[in-house]
């Protein structure tokens, strides 16, 4: 059996990837321990859902910092205190640098089939819109390891949807997110079995 892993959750808006998170931990699908969630604004509603949770919080906010280096400074302290040894990017808008020690432990969530539709400016309906202008026939979401670039990094898997005729942005946002919903959980059980595997 596999252990529970100390994780940190980023968020900057609504929670609903955190909410999933929590909802699959309680049911026993996700073996994570929750050490905090660091919101990149006080207004984020995941503050709620993660109070309500009894998981420590703290907003972190990009304009206090001097540099971008400070600002990176300011979340990784609180996430190394914490314990957590894996850090979940859940609808976290801020870019961040990434420190040495965190190289492959952060790991991001996006709506859409990278490299497609990605990058600065391409998050939530935006992505979703940005597709269907395109005319693409297929949408989906991809969990990747995150690095100093906007929605870069290694990929860990991709689940995929046909995009329907008569979509609209928030019609694929609805169904990209159900994916996403068993996307993360997945994606992070096969870290988890992985690294698990690797010190046995």
């Amino acid at each position: 059996m596999n252990p529970r892993i100390p994780i940190a959750v980023l968020i900057s808006g609504g929670g609903t990837t955190l909410k999933n998170l929590i909802q699959c931990a309680a049911q026993g699908a996700l073996p994570v321990e929750f050490r905090i969630v660091i919101s990149s604004t006080s207004k984020a509603k995941g503050l709620e859902i993660a109070s309500a949770a009894s998981i420590p919080t703290l907003v972190v906010t990009k304009k206090k910092a001097d540099s971008a280096e400070a600002h990176s400074e300011s979340v990784f302290s609180a996430i190394r205190q914490s314990g957590a040894e894996l850090v979940i990017m859940g609808g976290y808008l801020q870019h961040i640098l990434i420190p040495h020690d965190f190289e492959n432990r952060v790991i991001n969530i996006h709506p859409s089939l990278i490299p497609s539709f990605c990058g600065k400016g391409m998050y939530g309906h935006h992505v979703h819109q940005a597709a269907l202008e395109f005319g693409v026939k297929v949408s989906g979401c991809t969990v990747h390891y995150v690095d100093n670039q906007y929605d870069h990094g290694p990929i860990i898997l991709q689940r995929a949807c046909d995009v329907l005729p008569d979509d609209t942005a928030d019609t694929l946002q609805r169904r990209v997110f159900e994916l996403e919903c068993l996307a993360l959980p997945e994606a992070i059980r096969q870290i988890i079995s992985s690294r698990y595997s690797q010190s046995n």
